[in-house]
Parts: C-alpha cells; structure tokens; sequence
C-alpha cells in the first residue's frame, strides 16, 4: 500500500539521517523470543554468540548491556491460550519464565530480560506511536491483500505472488483479507533508507543479507500496518482501543523501551548510554523488520539508529532441514544431552565456531560436534595445556621457570607474535566475527605445539646442562597458553578459569589487553597439571 495523504519525509521534522559517532559502550541485543514457541537451538544459538560477544566486552572494560527477552501479545497467544482454557497473560506468564530458566541454563549473562507485557514498556510503546500519530507518520486506511496467520502479517498481492502465496516461515497457504488499520507511511522512507544502506555499507551483515535487502528495496516500499483488529490480546492504539499495536511493531521498540527511552525522563537508571546498539543480532527471517521497517520508525522519532544488524542463517541437522517428523530437530533435549555428555563450554565452542553465520546455513551433526570437540578441545587445547603443565611439574617441580631471555630457539619472537594475534582477536570480535577472533587465540596455540616439537625440551631436559634452556621454553609456553585463555574465556568461561585456578592465575581483571601483554606470568607461581578436555567416545545419546 502507498503513501495516502500529503505528509513529506524532508519536512523540518524529520531531518536527512546522518550516521552516530560509534559509542564508548557496548550494546548488543537478540530479538525477542515469542513465547508460544518452544525454545531450541535457534534460541540458545542467537543468545550464545550474543554472550560471547558480551563476555568478551566486559573483559576488555567496556560498559556492556546485553539485551534479551519475550515477545508476548498477537493472535497466536491469545488463540492458544483460549483453547487452554487460561488467560493470555496466564500463557505468556507461564512461557516467558521457560525461556528465563533456559538461558539460566546455559549461562547466558544477559543484563536485562524485557517482556513485552511489563508495564513499563506497555506505556513507552502507547506513547511512541502517539508521537507517530501526532507527527502524521501514522494514519487511519483500510487493507486488501493476503494475510500470513502463522506471522500475523500482511502481504501486498506483489509480494504473496513472490512467496507463491504461502507463508515463507510455515509454508501454509495466505489467507485473503480486508481489514482496517492504522498504517506506518513506510514509502515516504525510501530514499533516507536507500541513503542509509549507501553511507553505511556494514547497517545489514553479512553482504549477501545486505544484497537481499538491496533487492527489496529497489522494488518500491509500501505504507505497512500497524495494528490489528481480528484479536485484543495487546497493547491497544492510543485513542482508538478497537485497534491493537501489530505484534511486530510492539516487539521492534523493546530495544529502546529497555532503555527506558519513551519515559518522561527518556532512561531508566542511566540507560540511555547504551542506544544507539552496537548490533541486533537476528535470524535471517525477521531481517525485513529490523533493516528497513525498524530504521523507518526510528527516522520518524528522531532517534539515532543502531549501527549495525546482524542476520545469521539458519541449523540444519544431520543435513537435512530441521523436522520433527524426521528425529532430527535440535530441541532443549537435545542439546542438554549435549551439555551432558561433553560439557557445557564444548556445546559454546561448536555454535560459536561452527554456527551458521554467514550467508549459507549450518549442520547440526553428531559425528561434526565430535570431531571439533576432539580436534579443537581434547587434541589442540586440552593437550597443549596438558602436556606444558606436565613438563612444569616433572622438570621444574611445579613452578613456573623464570625466563632468562635467552634464546630458547623455535624461530619465534614470542611477544610480537602474541601481540599481534592478540589485537586481531580483539579487532575481529569488535566487528563481531567470532570465528575469527577465536582463530588468532589458536594461532597462539598451535604455535606452541610447533614450537615443543621443534624445541623437544623433553629431551634437553635429559642434560642438567640444558635446564635454564628448558626453562626459557617452558615459559613461553606457559605464558602462550595463558594468553590464549585469556581471548579464550568468553566462549569457555568454565574450563578457561579451571586453567586459572589450576595454574592460580586469579580470576580476570576485566582489563583484557594488560592481562595479554608478554611477561604477565610471574615465575615461582605454582602450575598445577590440568586435564580440561577429557578424550570421549562418539557419544550417541546426543
């Protein structure tokens, strides 16, 4: 649908977007978890490499929030929980509290859990879309096309000709409707939003999502509704309570209302530091919502935008889509039987490292997670800090050695080259590339393995002549591992401080790269041996 009516997007209200300068902290967000499903893999994956992300900000001393929670209100809601014979509120109430103790769980550090039935952002979202009716952004039209029952959502007949009239999420067939609504002026958007995907070539990751919106855009935007009148169960259109606010439109704004940036005083508790968000982190999906419809709002409000989203792929398992029918669906079940069987930080390591991340999606695979646990964990890590903290205590009676300075031989300048994987870490987690800022710390690693090979300090350690030799490279070697753990801890928070504590190291100081500069490690400090990652069996329960 077009624009009606004689509102202009250049009026002085609503000025030319200009991009924000990046900000001191870091915000990062999943979207919100709509509460008539049951959570899976897609929930804990998105809320994982979030954590990650969070984890490894606050390391660096950074001002982190870290944003999740439940979506609550729409049709779905209401229709289930009539047929369970309880209130919506009942049901959301019910499901939302599932979806907390999940991310208890699996150890999620998030800052805060938003519902979308909390008083609070109730009365932000009713005031904002106030501020949209008052502004003309908003208008009262009427709606004829096809309706999505599955995502409560309208299509445009060129659109639901493109989706071949079927829901491109649950595959049932559109529904004919006609209905009154309030309508967004989305049109009149179209040329601030092509600017802002022009000046800001990284607002949509990865570059194939960016593509695909790109696509979408050069096919003309339509004026979208913003409210629906086939159900009650949400939070009502200021001045007109036969209309309720879409589900999708109440969800978008959780991100500022968290903020606190629709109260009277625009934040609650000092939060409104942390918009704009550095990244909203989404599955591919919902990318519609969050890259064009999201930004469009936010112009009309004359609220910065964030900087950038994120839209990752989907799972897949055991290569073949995700199916209930098929045995293959990758449920809390499962993926507890996963955290049982090899550990909770080996479940971390294979979404963050093998998770669906760019433009293609990921499999999901028994005989996958277990060779990247045995490869990566038990062969790489585990057994390079086991067999160092092993030769610490048969040769150097459990103590970390000084370290002359000497050459101790291998070919490598082990500070530099520390130094240097260190700040690719960090830069790669900063543009949030977790594959990548995970690959420089096993750079570290993998070194260290060369380097004992090539070096053999088992063998000198046969001559009492070779001790202060075989002290120079156990040092490096210990004070490699150290470091690597240190980028490492954000994905492994547990076993990397079980290292810590085993070679009492303390606990993180929360200054990331002080703690990574070479000679961190004072000799004398006792090295205890550590068995991190224990060599399993193929473990077909999981």
């Amino acid at each position: 649908m077009r624009n009606h009516g004689g509102w202009h997007p250049r009026c002085a209200c609503f000025p030319i977007y200009t991009a924000p300068p990046v900000p001191d902290t870091r915000s990062i967000t999943t979207p919100i978890y709509y509460v008539n499903a049951h959570p899976h893999i897609g929930h804990i994956y998105t809320s994982t490499i979030c954590d990650v992300y969070a984890r490894f900000q606050r390391a660096l001393g950074q001002d982190v929030f870290f944003l999740t929670g439940t979506d609550e209100h729409g049709q779905k809601v209401e229709t289930s929980a009539r047929e369970r014979g309880i209130e919506p509120k009942a049901l959301a109430d019910e499901n939302s509290a599932v979806f907390r103790d999940v991310l208890n769980r699996f150890d999620i550090s998030n800052d805060e859990f938003i519902r979308t039935t909390d008083p609070e952002h109730e009365r932000q979202v009713q005031g904002f879309v106030q501020q949209l009716l008052d502004r003309d952004a908003v208008y009262l039209g009427e709606f004829e096309g096809w309706y999505d029952e599955g995502q409560e959502e309208y299509h445009t007949e060129t659109r639901a000709k493109e989706l071949e009239y079927t829901s491109p999420i649950s595959g049932r067939p559109l529904v004919r409707a006609t209905e009154q609504n309030y309508y967004f002026r989305l049109s009149t958007f179209q040329e601030r939003i092509e600017q802002l995907f022009a000046d800001q070539p990284d607002f949509v990751r990865p570059e194939s999502r960016r593509n695909e919106m790109l696509g979408r855009l050069r096919e003309g935007l339509n004026d979208v509704p913003i409210s629906r009148t086939n159900f009650t169960w949400g939070i009502p259109v200021p001045g007109d309570e036969s209309h309720v606010i879409y589900v999708w439109i109440d969800a978008l704004f959780n991100y500022i209302t968290a903020l606190g940036l629709g109260e009277d005083g625009g934040e609650i508790d000092g939060r409104g530091k942390y918009w704009p968000a550095n990244y909203h982190v989404v599955g591919k999906e919902i990318l519609w919502f969050h890259a064009v419809i999201w930004p469009a709002i936010l112009m009309a409000l004359e609220l910065p935008l964030p900087h950038c989203i994120y839209a990752h792929s989907f799972w897949i398992s055991e290569g073949k889509k995700m199916s209930k029918s098929l045995g293959n669906f990758i449920d809390l079940d499962a993926l507890q039987a996963y955290d049982d069987s090899y550990g909770r930080d080996a479940l971390r390591w294979y979404l963050a490292t093998q998770g669906p991340m760019g433009a293609t999606d990921a499999d999901f695979s028994r005989a996958q997670f277990h060779e990247t646990y045995t490869s990566d964990l038990v062969n790489t890590f585990g057994n390079c800090a086991s067999r160092t903290s092993a030769m610490i205590g048969k040769y150097c009676e459990g103590l970390c050695p000084t370290d002359s300075g000497a050459c101790a031989g291998g070919g490598v300048e082990w500070d530099s080259f520390t130094a240097t994987q260190v700040e690719a870490s960090i830069a790669a987690m900063e543009r949030f590339d977790l594959a990548s800022s995970i690959s420089s710390a096993m750079a570290i690693v993998r070194q260290v393995d060369v380097f004992i090979n090539e070096t053999a300090p088992f063998k000198l350690a046969k001559d009492p002549a070779q001790a202060e030799t075989v002290g120079n490279i156990l040092y490096r070697c210990l004070e490699s591992i150290r470091i690597a753990s240190c980028l490492l801890h954000a994905v492994m928070p547990s076993k990397m401080q079980a290292l810590r504590d085993a070679w009492h190291l303390g606990d993180p100081s929360g200054d990331l790269r002080t703690e990574c500069m070479w000679g961190g490690l004072v000799p004398g400090t006792s090295i205890e041996k550590v068995a991190l990652f224990p060599r399993l069996e193929i473990q077909d329960q999981a």
